[in-house]
């Protein structure tokens, strides 16, 4: 299985038509075809379902897709850091990022290395800390930024100062938007919605055995998308402090929970990660920054 043919693989995948597909590729409609077809004998599988103007994935196909797009990724990373080693003016460098206000730290961290190294090139990748340290782990991501405690057996990590504090999110002409904090009761029965993950690792250990009498009416992972559907009526967002638009203007507001719940926030990476010569020296940076766990 030849890299080139997973890229022609793909550009079919994407384009959903071999003839758009071989004009992207700059090859012959026939040779296009007869790669694609090597590909899916030596895999045993059709890989499209073909009709006269269009081709779209089978399930076989969709399998594919998920691996080739894992190994381009990879690919073109290492081309990437061999590309980088003679030159250590600049480079590129792959973060995995929680949604956090306390990005600003890393925001300061890449302002001032890029004072010293202006080629250097940063690609975020935004997600919980699931969907983050998988690709971490499979070598896509250099770093990550995780509001989880790290597993110590596989990763490196340094402290990001200061915690999110957490909080509701509220139409402001909630009768709930009169009181300065928010306590469980005051939750109980309301539409609430905050990530899987939050509800997972952060209000269990906030509500420890009432969670069930909490009613999280849907799920969502950033805090924007969240706010559209508090303007919207359908409930109370559960959420770190500084994520949302709060201002005069925007019909909401933040109201801290009582007890106090906050989470920290951490950047990994892989222990005995091997990395390019400009991620090396952000991390030095980051170790100079954060202090060395």
């Amino acid at each position: 299985m030849e890299i080139r043919v997973l890229r022609y693989f793909l550009a079919i995948a994407r384009e959903e038509n071999m003839t758009r597909a071989a004009e992207h590729l700059h090859v012959s409609q026939p040779s296009l075809s007869k790669e694609i077809r090597k590909l899916e004998n030596e895999l045993g599988h059709d890989l499209f379902i073909r009709t006269n103007k269009s081709m779209h994935l089978t399930d076989e196909g969709m399998l594919l897709r998920k691996r080739a797009e894992d190994i381009i990724d990879i690919v073109d990373k290492t081309a990437e850091e061999f590309s980088q080693l003679d030159n250590i003016i600049g480079g590129e460098i792959r973060i995995g990022c929680a949604e956090s206000f306390l990005i600003k730290y890393l925001a300061r961290s890449i302002r001032d290395f890029k004072k010293q190294y202006p080629g250097f090139v940063f690609h975020i990748f935004s997600g919980d800390t699931e969907p983050v340290t998988e690709r971490l782990d499979r070598g896509i991501l250099d770093l990550a930024v995780i509001v989880e405690p790290p597993n110590l057996s596989k990763y490196n990590y340094l402290t990001i100062p200061e915690s999110d504090k957490w909080g509701v999110v509220m139409l402001r002409d909630s009768p709930l938007a009169r009181k300065e904090t928010v306590t469980f009761d005051d939750l109980y029965g309301l539409p609430l919605f905050c990530s899987e993950q939050s509800i997972r690792v952060d209000f269990s250990r906030w509500c420890g055995e009432n969670m069930d009498k909490l009613t999280f009416a849907g799920t969502v992972n950033l805090a924007y998308n969240g706010s559209v559907l508090v303007k919207e009526g359908l409930g109370y967002l559960l959420t770190f402090e500084h994520l949302v638009d709060t201002g005069s203007r925007s019909g909401l507001c933040f109201r801290p929970i009582t007890p106090t719940l906050e989470t920290n926030m951490y950047i990994i990476w892989k222990k005995y990660q091997v990395f390019s010569p400009i991620a090396e020296l952000f991390v030095r940076k980051l170790r100079e920054d954060y202090g060395k766990n």
